[in-house]
């Protein structure tokens, strides 16, 4: 069982490969569903077996850890991995019907390259087992997202890419010297070595490590006071790219933090650092998604804002707090990306990503607000939605746990919610209320229009397709609330006391 492993990250990289010796779109586009719907049934199939077995390992050429290249699924992995591939899945239909990838002669042969090299960085940062692939995962996901968010380029977004790449690589120089610092302290960069070597560091050296690798992962997350770049790169993408970003990439760096942060740094009490960081992201985010007068920028700040609430679960470092973490992770993914996907529906029937412009325009379809108040209302956590069930998990650890910073971490998440609803609410007031007379076709659209050329007089039905089945994957999340919160108590079990997923990678190995 254990190739199984192998194929979401082989699979991917080799058809991105074969993809290159063909020019029929058609052709690049099956593959690249197909491909991506068998590491879904792939991803779901480790996910069974890591929750029934625990967790599976595939070493590399039959070398042990710390010689050979290691992959671990455990049920947060798995989990992750699974919700991620779906969301990647959608998102690749959305930008099939828009057609993303023939915006220009020859740009569907480097698209779909680029987004299944993209899939497969995001498959081996989940289930690699030490550091240096991890880094080889993130610039897998550098190099693809710098040749996406670039295709058919002005220098407006040439520009932002550019700021996204700079900080990217600053953050990659920064864990390069982590690993490297990390090396030269224990001997290992396998996550399960790292484990029981670095306690036996000086405890100044290790707290110095651990926010070494906070930052790094940090800056790839967006945690407030690193997010400097997501509203300036993120909002300039088309809207697949931007989507398939905000739900994934800074999603892979929140698994690092989870992962190093318990695995090599445990902790027995409140983290004040990542509680004080967690209400820092979820306040001066959502107060900047307010100010925004862009669709696109205030989603961003949302992104932003919203962060704070998986930092609320890793504050509190008990089960009950990282299960919270875990369902927030998956609602978010989901529904994050379904914004985007809508945003850009919307924006293509406008003409405008300008709130203050949108109210002028015609209405997008009955379809298309119900398609953006379904994610709208989640994020915001108005029951019975995704992000309802995650945010009362979250509220009842921090209850739960009974400190003066628990509580303001949960009084900052009740107000976020607040304000996020209001900020969902300018969204659906400009973009689906109509108080104020269409302008006349004649009248230029303000406002950046992230479209397809063309594509504002009617989406097309992937488009709405996709989205719609976004909006089926989020209900579907709540739904199913009950058994995620199970997996995900398991998961955080599993974090909390690491002994199997050390046992499992070190068997026969030298610890």
């Amino acid at each position: 069982m254990t190739v199984l492993l192998a194929l979401p990250v082989l699979v991917p990289v080799l058809a991105a490969g074969m993809s290159l010796l063909t020019r029929r779109h058609v052709t690049m586009q099956t593959a690249s569903v197909v491909v991506l719907a068998t590491v879904l049934a792939d991803a779901v199939a480790l996910l069974v077996l890591a929750d029934r077995r625990g967790p599976l390992v595939l070493r590399a050429g039959g070398w042990d850890a710390p010689v050979g290249i290691t992959l671990v699924a455990d049920r947060l992995s798995a989990l992750l991995l699974s919700v991620a591939v779906a969301v990647a899945l959608a998102v690749l239909v959305f930008a099939i019907g828009q057609g993303a990838a023939e915006e220009r002669p020859g740009t569907a042969s480097v698209f779909h390259p680029a987004y299944l090299l993209l899939v497969a960085g995001v498959a081996l940062a989940f289930l690699t087992g030490d550091l240096f692939n991890l880094f080889v995962a993130f610039e897998m996901m550098l190099a693809a997202s710098y040749v996406l968010i670039t295709l058919d380029a002005g220098e407006p977004r040439t520009r932002a890419a550019m700021t996204y790449v700079i900080t990217s690589l600053v953050s990659s120089l920064l864990f390069l010297t982590a690993i490297a610092l990390l090396y030269a302290a224990t001997g290992t960069v396998t996550l399960a070595q790292l484990a029981g070597r670095v306690d036996s560091l000086p405890e100044g050296l290790r707290t110095a490590l651990g926010l070494l690798l906070l930052v790094v992962f940090g800056i790839k997350a967006a945690l407030v006071p690193l997010h400097f770049w997501v509203p300036d790169s993120y909002p300039t993408a088309p809207a697949p790219i931007t989507a398939v970003f905000a739900a994934l990439l800074t999603k892979v760096a929140m698994y690092a933090i989870l992962r190093t942060q318990t695995l090599v740094f445990p902790r027995t009490d409140l983290w004040v650092l990542v509680a004080v960081v967690a209400v820092a992201a979820m306040l001066l985010g959502i107060l900047g998604a307010i100010a925004q007068e862009d669709v696109n920028r205030v989603l961003a700040f949302t992104l932003v804002s919203h962060m704070g609430f998986m930092l609320f679960g890793l504050a509190l470092f008990d089960v009950a707090g990282l299960t919270g973490t875990i369902l927030y992770m998956v609602h978010h993914i989901v529904v994050q990306a379904a914004l985007f996907l809508v945003a850009g529906l919307v924006v293509a029937r406008t003409g405008t990503s300008a709130l203050h412009r949108m109210a002028g325009k015609a209405a997008p379809s009955a379809v298309v607000a119900l398609l953006f108040a379904l994610p709208a209302l989640s994020v915001a956590g108005v029951p019975p939605f995704s992000g309802f069930v995650a945010k009362v998990a979250l509220l009842q650890a921090g209850v739960r746990h009974g400190t003066l910073l628990a509580y303001v971490l949960a009084g900052a998440a009740v107000l976020t919610s607040l304000l996020t609803l209001y900020a969902m609410s300018r969204i659906w007031h400009r973009a689906f209320l109509r108080t104020e007379r269409p302008e006349a076709e004649t009248t230029p659209a303000a406002g950046r229009h992230t479209g397809r050329p063309g594509a504002g007089r009617g989406a097309g039905s992937l488009m709405v397709g996709a989205t719609a089945g976004m909006a089926v994957i989020g209900l579907t999340v709540a739904l199913a609330a009950g058994p995620l919160a199970d997996i995900g108590a398991r998961a955080s079990q599993d974090l909390l006391r690491p002994d199997s997923y050390r046992s499992a990678v070190l068997k026969g190995a030298g610890r």
